[in-house]
């Protein structure tokens, strides 16, 4: 959601809640500070120092330590990857690719099965998460809730039992408050510890609520914001807190504030049957928003003042067990820069070039709307901008058109034709220093502007095929080194002029000597693959930079030698420029012979080599066991509980005459939940008919006396209805004749009622019944006796929020060491017809080379037309649900930690078939996702088994 032009929301209307950003007890700047900052260098890159730091901010930008800092945050989800060892690698991989922040919400959920119990342990370690983030540089902001509406998991993030207590989210109701004190007393705690204030780590900002929007004159609304800011200061978290509630102006001190936005588009969240990706999955959201989409947003924002931004997502992950919201399906692939599989894509380009950007030209953090221009060709739209200390301008171009656009920019310092592609934008600045020199125009963006060594470095990028023209300002003339094939120069009236095209031959380098400075200058030009190839990196000793690799993640000095840690994907040469003093390189601890380049830069002699090939094996051996002994009449289901409750805390109304059957009234909140309904009489029973309420694509099967009566299951959403979070239907099913007579009967109803809605926190939406709602008999009423079955137990490994009441989950056939030796050998594809479950368990090994970072995922294919789902588990861990009629998801990726690259796995499925079609799977492999070589050291997630 998107504020104001320079608005930091701060509560306003509340006298108490005034200073929101100003943080207390001396550690942020805040109302307090100085009014005008100067353009200067920004922080360094944050780190748990143990020492005190201010935050503060004008009508700019965020101040830390007096410092400005743009915020260029990529959000990613810790609990969509539960292999923590893998955290690292996202974190090493954003801080990379330009992010300076991480965004990270914590869902309730997640950490709270019980009332009153908050677990931080394994998958769900918080202070491991922040601790890794203050170790790899970057500032966290906090978004702990207690309602994370933008994040698309069950009920937006509220626990499960809280469907079934008295108190109302979003609102000041006492129960309520008390349980959202109790879980963010337990985050906080953990918080506290890491503030980027008191030097703990590096948590910069926190978030009260999410997407919470109070109307104008709600004063319980107000109130309810008002309890959770003072909750927070109570609790000592004294960084900036703030809010996304568009209906707040301006602070109530009058004061301006910088404009930010924690949801700058970094892809879509894609439904079940793809209606927005056109049933293509997330391959097509990335195509709709590919690099030049990304970059157009970005910079039409940073035109817009915001210089707090969060890309939502930068690393999306998986919606693994029963995690997600009703709207999404297993993958949260996210059309993210960083795909499922924690691969960079291409898309990564423009948050790079913009990140690394913001971080080495301070000019940006402080700009003003300056005249307006037009470009010669109106389809070109300008934005002119200015820093009022340095005197830079700032042009944001932007082309909405089709086709690519040449013109002219009259009444601006850029002296020649500006190309810029279809639906693409680019920033462009004239008057900046680079250095100890200062540039006239340029027709590239400026990706980075650094100092190495004895040396000034700028680099400019560009999409391929387009030329860069930069024009330096040079009252003598420099000599000037081409040494690359593609670039050329001239020299006319204090003008250095250097026109490269990009693309061809990779980086294109120009050394400058002497003229107006005695600092060497390294002019760097790179198009967006060569420009992701490219690695700045901040050391004790000074700036470095790094070209060749698919990613650098570490560089440390010791004595003369920089140690080099990072991926390899292909074959690939390695050029560094390096601080005083350093005279060799190794490369993941191997040493590296180089020499001296005419650019200053130690290149090496020969290629680093490419990933060596992985192989995966074939998956066979499979056995089957079919299930649902619960639809059987002689099934004792002595041990289950009674569903005999009459009133409900649920907002669907409880049937007249009851029972109440919904599943939460009962704790079960998550995956399958069988009934069994007892009555003595089918005679002149004609009809069946079983109301029910489930989130997206839930599903019913219905049996008497273990004879089947059908399958029902909710619509495939479209565009119309891929947001509506809850789904009811009555599903009414003929009794055959043969099945009607005196008892005893038993009813047998399976229900999958896939997630709670979410809604915006208030009015329980996320209190909607799942589960069967009423139970209507034609032919003569029934006296029914019902009980009901769910998941057991959660274990404290998995959490909540992995199994469901499958009879094989509650009997372990989904876990390590079950002993399937009497089930039968089976082969795919499966056919013949049953409604009911199945499973399929197998074995493999992989023995992946320890230095090789494999992303492996699991691919079902099948004809189309054959109704089932398929819950997959990979050593006890529910990894997703696929559902073959439906889509548009595929291939479920397998983490690392959970998948053991080098040993033992055992995969279950779990089949869902409606009967009316032959049965799956279909095709079941293995599919390589993407390998490096190099990586992070992973370690291996608990699977509890047999």
């Amino acid at each position: 959601m998107e504020l104001s032009r320079r608005t930091f929301t701060a509560l306003a209307g509340t006298a108490a809640l005034g200073l929101a950003l100003a943080g207390s007890g001396g550690a942020a700047t805040g109302t307090h500070g100085p009014r005008s900052v100067p353009t200067g260098p920004p922080p360094p890159p944050p780190r748990a120092d143990g020492r005190r730091h201010r935050i503060g901010h004008d009508a700019y930008s965020l101040l830390v330590d007096g410092r400005r800092l743009v915020l260029w945050s990529g959000e990613m989800h810790p609990f969509r990857l539960p292999s923590p060892s893998l955290w690292r690698d996202v974190l090493q991989k954003l801080r990379a690719h330009g992010h300076n922040a991480v965004g990270v919400p914590v869902p309730w959920n997640h950490h709270s099965p019980a009332p009153g119990v908050h677990d931080f342990t394994g998958v769900r370690d918080l202070d491991l998460f922040l601790r890794m983030a203050a170790e790899e540089r970057l500032y966290v902001v906090l978004r702990p809730g207690p309602f994370l509406g933008s994040a698309d998991i069950d009920a937006g993030g509220l626990p499960g039992w809280l469907t079934a207590v008295g108190a109302t989210a979003g609102t000041a109701d006492p129960e309520y408050l008390r349980h959202v004190d109790e879980w963010l007393s337990a985050v906080n705690r953990i918080a506290v510890r890491h503030l980027y204030t008191a030097g703990g780590g590096t948590v910069l900002l926190y978030q009260v609520e999410d997407g919470f929007e109070v109307p104008d004159g709600d004063p319980a609304g107000r109130a309810y914001l008002t309890h959770l800011y003072a909750k927070a200061r109570a609790d000592r978290i004294d960084v900036p807190l703030f809010h996304t509630d568009a209906h707040f102006g301006e602070r109530p001190d009058g004061r301006p504030s910088p404009g930010m936005l924690f949801a700058a588009a970094g892809g879509a969240a894609d439904p079940w049957g793809g209606a927005v990706s056109g049933g293509k999955g997330y391959a097509e959201v990335r195509s709709a928003h590919d690099a030049a989409e990304q970059r157009s947003g970005h910079l039409a924002r940073l035109a817009d003042g915001i210089t707090v931004h969060n890309v939502r997502m930068a690393f999306g992950g998986t919606s693994w067990g029963w995690l997600p919201g009703p709207g999404v399906y297993t993958s949260y692939d996210f059309g993210a820069a960083v795909d499922e599989g924690r691969r960079p894509t291409r898309e990564i380009a423009a948050a790079q070039q913009l990140g690394h950007l913001l971080r080495s030209v301070p000019d940006l953090a402080r700009l003003d709307p300056a005249e307006e221009v037009r470009a010669e060709d109106g389809r070109l739209k300008v934005r002119h901008l200015a820093n009022p200390d340095t005197g830079a301008q700032v042009y944001v171009l932007r082309n909405d058109s089709a086709e690519p656009v040449d013109s002219l920019l009259p009444d601006t310092a850029v002296e020649v034709p500006v190309t810029v592609g279809a639906h693409d934008a680019k920033l462009l600045v004239t008057g900046l220093s680079l250095g100890r020199r200062r540039l006239a125009f340029t027709t590239a963006q400026p990706m980075l502007s650094t100092t190495v060594g004895r040396q000034d470095i700028a680099l400019f990028a560009g999409r391929s095929g387009e030329t860069a023209h930069v024009a330096l300002e040079c009252d003598s003339e420099p000599l000037t080194y081409r040494l690359d094939d593609e670039p050329g120069w001239s020299y006319d009236r204090g003008r250095l002029n250097v026109v490269v095209p990009l693309g061809p031959g990779g980086l294109s380098r120009v050394l400058l000597v002497g003229g107006d400075s005695e600092t060497p200058m390294v002019l760097l030009f790179a198009d967006d693959a060569t420009a992701l190839r490219l690695w700045p990196y901040e050391t004790p000793s000074g700036s470095m930079l790094v070209y060749g690799p698919a990613l650098l993640r570490s560089v440390t000095l010791r004595g003369a030698t920089a140690h080099l840690v990072g991926d390899l994907v292909g074959e690939t040469g390695l050029e560094v420029w390096v601080p005083r003093g350093i005279t060799a390189v190794t490369w993941n601890g191997r040493q590296v012979r180089t020499q001296v380049s005419r650019a200053g830069s130690l290149v090496m002699e020969g290629l680093l080599p490419g990933v060596p090939e992985v192989r995966l094996p074939a998956l066979d051996g499979w056995r089957r066991r079919a299930e649902n002994p619960e639809s059987g009449s002689g099934f004792d289901d002595s041990d289950w509980t009674a569903a005999d409750r009459t009133s409900s805390h649920s907002t669907t109304p409880v049937p007249d005459g009851g029972p109440v059957l919904f599943a939460d009234d009962y704790g079960f909140h998550h995956g399958d939940v069988w009934y069994r309904g007892r009555f003595e009489d089918t005679r002149g029973l004609k009809t069946v008919s079983l109301s029910y309420s489930t989130g997206t694509q839930g599903l019913l099967m219905a049996w008497l006396d273990g004879r089947p009566l059908g399958t029902h299951r909710m619509p495939v959403p479209d565009g119309d209805t891929a947001g509506r979070g809850t789904w009811t239907a009555t599903a009414s099913f003929a009794v055959p004749k043969k099945l009607r007579g005196k008892g005893p009967h038993v009813l047998s109803v399976l229900v999958r009622p896939m997630q709670h809605d979410g809604g915006d926190g208030t009015g329980g939406a996320y209190k909607a019944a799942r589960g069967l709602v009423s139970v209507r008999f034609e032919g003569g009423s029934r006296e029914v006796e019902w009980r009901i079955r769910g998941a057991g137990s959660p274990d404290r490994v998995r959490g909540p929020l992995n199994d469901g009441g499958l009879h094989g989950e509650r009997e372990g056939w989904h876990l390590p060491g079950f002993d399937d030796g009497e089930w039968r050998s089976a082969g795919f594809p499966r056919e013949g017809r049953r409604q009911g479950v199945t499973w399929y368990r197998t074995e493999f090994r992989l023995d992946v080379d320890p230095d090789v970072d494999a992303s492996v995922g699991l691919t079902l294919e099948d004809d189309p037309e054959r109704a089932y789902r398929v819950q997959i588990f990979l050593n006890g861990w529910n990894l997703g649900q696929y559902i073959n009629d439906v889509g548009p998801q595929h291939t479920f990726v397998l983490p690392n930690g959970i998948l053991r690259t080098r040993g033992p796995n055992t995969l279950a499925l779990a089949v869902l078939s409606d009967g009316t079609t032959p049965a799956g799977p279909g095709e079941v492999r293995l599919t390589l996702l993407g390998a490096a070589q190099g990586g992070v050291a992973v370690e291996a997630v608990d699977s509890p088994g047999r």
